[in-house]
């Protein structure tokens, strides 16, 4: 079987995972992989930021948290979280990231690591302490959060729902 198509077909989320940090080249290399996404007019609006400080996981954790509601780490203890964000005045920035966060979670498994992507970002980035953590970072244009993509080693196996019916309709 085609290697890209096998991928596709075993990526799981993955919502437990081991402490250990990934190597540095392994992350740049699932980065990078994000940066090859296709995007409206080749306008390559989105943003990745790679985040390995162990604090300013937490700290993006704990306000996940606070907007989703829960006392829980809604990044399942992954060490590496890259968070993709997307230029606001640029009208496909929703698609060009979720593109983005796909090929972020391609590359990672395709790499023997696991990923899963946690929302929130959006209302994270809206929030004052989520536009003080982009500016501290030298980020200061209009960016909408799309996604976190959480990177870790595996402690499960994730697990495939059936695939429903009438997902496909063919027109000849």
């Amino acid at each position: 079987m085609n290697e890209v198509i096998k991928n596709i077909e075993e990526r799981r989320s993955i919502r437990k995972y081991k402490k250990d940090m990934i190597p540095k080249e392994i992350i740049e290399k699932v980065v990078e992989t994000g940066t090859y996404a296709p995007s409206g007019v080749g306008m390559q609006s989105s943003i990745i930021i790679a985040i390995t400080n162990e604090n300013l996981r937490d700290k993006l954790s704990k306000l996940n948290a606070k907007i989703m509601g829960v006392d829980t780490d809604p990044f399942y203890g992954a060490p590496v979280v890259l968070v993709v964000l997307a230029k606001k005045n640029i009208p496909t920035h929703v698609y060009d990231g979720s593109l983005v966060m796909e090929n972020l979670m391609l590359a990672a498994s395709s790499l023997g690591i696991g990923s899963c992507w946690i929302h929130r970002a959006k209302e994270e980035f809206e929030t004052e302490e989520g536009k003080e953590i982009l500016k501290s970072l030298g980020i200061e244009d209009e960016y909408e959060g799309i996604g976190h993509c959480i990177l870790g080693y595996k402690d499960e196996e994730g697990t495939l729902k059936p695939r429903k019916d009438n997902y496909i309709y063919y027109i000849d």
